[in-house]
């Protein structure tokens, strides 16, 4: 198709040329002198014909430069396409694990301008999954060269791979990897989060949303995840209510990052805020994590706690969580009878170990060691999955009464427990 588009256009300027000599030669206007001497020769002409002698000296020369490039023109499609073709079948051979084989064709077709980088990368890859560290080292080196954006992303791939962030934030904060592309930014956030500077990378999703570097639930996920990371990771009481503000209000009900907030505030000794945030959590939306959590707080407001634990058991009497949490505040306030009913009726509920461990802890405390034991045998055994034994002393009238947990509802349709 190119060939005959060629052959049209130069029939069309010969006949161009043609009719412009007719009319020129047929014309008795002045239209102006030329006179050239060169080599002893004089060339005497009008201006009309003079242009149109050097258009069509320029259009024969570039005619037979056409003439003479057109093989060499044919040789680079040639290879060219060589090279694509060994570049797919590079592909495909690293997709099915033949990784000798890809490792060969790729290397060949890195060999071209085109292709060469993509192949490279992908040279890189069969070369780390058939363990050739001189062949990987070789074609970074290239990589390095040719297309320094690339050689970085791949470093970093490798050195995340690895386990050496460091080397991957080197890699990526190099003056010749900038700007980074979206996979670039992702890879730096990664970077960022395994070296304990989750707050930074926190930062970087805000670029990731506005470049698409991933799918909405993917970023979703990492901002829970570096949103927990960077909490965990406040050094002081100031950073951590900085980070906590800067949040967005459905991340500050997300159970992950409210646990994260509430441990560090409590590590802190920032008792208020570390029991608000769990409170304000579950009023806005019911967990069991965050009622278990509210109950291991090291923290004090054990009256306070407690009346807002006893609270949301008028609307949520069978959570077993929550039933596990009243039991360790009734304990830690020395209303060991309060505690027990609690578990019991936690058990009766589903709940795990957690109710079986706090039950030895009552016990041991109460210096019944042969029923502490048997509670920790049966938190061990709850943990495995595994069936765990009744307590002894239990009669058929306490066990009816621990699995009662509703008996009606008051004028607001909230259920009352039994007493």
């Amino acid at each position: 198709m190119k060939v005959f588009r060629t052959v049209v256009v130069l029939l069309v300027l010969m006949l161009v040329g043609v009719l412009a000599s007719q009319w020129l030669s047929g014309t008795d206007r002045d239209l102006g002198e030329v006179f050239v001497r060169f080599a002893g020769y004089d060339l005497h002409t009008n201006v009309p014909r003079a242009v149109l002698s050097l258009l069509l000296a320029g259009f024969v020369l570039w005619l037979a430069w056409r003439l003479l490039s057109l093989p060499f023109l044919a040789w680079g499609r040639y290879r060219r396409k060589q090279a694509r073709a060994r570049l797919i079948e590079g592909l495909e051979a690293l997709h099915a694990g033949r990784w000798q084989k890809a490792g060969k064709l790729l290397e060949r077709a890195a060999e071209d301008d085109e292709v060469g980088t993509i192949a490279r990368a992908a040279a890189i890859r069969a070369a780390d999954a058939a363990g050739d560290s001189d062949a990987a080292s070789r074609h970074l080196a290239a990589l390095a060269e040719r297309a320094p954006v690339s050689h970085a992303l791949v470093v970093a791939e490798r050195a995340l791979a690895a386990g050496q962030p460091a080397q991957a934030l080197d890699a990526l904060d190099a003056p010749a990897a900038q700007p980074l592309p979206p996979r670039g930014l992702a890879l730096r956030a990664e970077a960022l989060a395994a070296t304990a500077r989750s707050g930074e990378a926190y930062g970087l999703l805000g670029a990731l949303k506005q470049q698409q570097a991933m799918t909405a639930p993917v970023l979703d996920a990492l901002e829970v995840r570096l949103a927990t990371q960077s909490l965990h990771e406040a050094a002081d009481a100031n950073v951590l209510a900085e980070r906590w503000e800067s949040l967005t209000k459905p991340l500050r009900n997300q159970p992950s990052v409210v646990s994260a907030y509430a441990e560090r505030a409590a590590a802190l000794r920032w008792e208020d805020a570390a029991a608000r945030s769990i409170e304000q959590a579950l009023d806005a939306q019911w967990d069991e994590s965050l009622a278990a959590l509210y109950g291991r707080l090291p923290i004090g407001k054990l009256d306070s706690r407690r009346a807002s634990a006893q609270r949301w058991l008028q609307t949520r009497p069978a959570s077993p969580a929550l039933l596990v949490t009243l039991a360790r505040l009734a304990r830690q306030q020395g209303q060991w009878g309060q505690a027990q009913e609690f578990l019991h009726r936690a058990l009766a509920q589903g709940a795990g170990a957690d109710a079986w461990e706090e039950l030895g802890e009552g016990f041991a405390a109460a210096g019944d060691d042969a029923l502490a034991q048997h509670c920790y045998g049966n938190a061990l055994k709850a943990a495995r999955g595994e069936a765990t034994r009744e307590l002894p002393g239990r009669d058929l009238r306490q066990k009816i009464h621990d699995e009662a947990v509703v008996e009606e509802r008051d004028e607001h349709g909230v259920p009352r427990l039994r007493t």
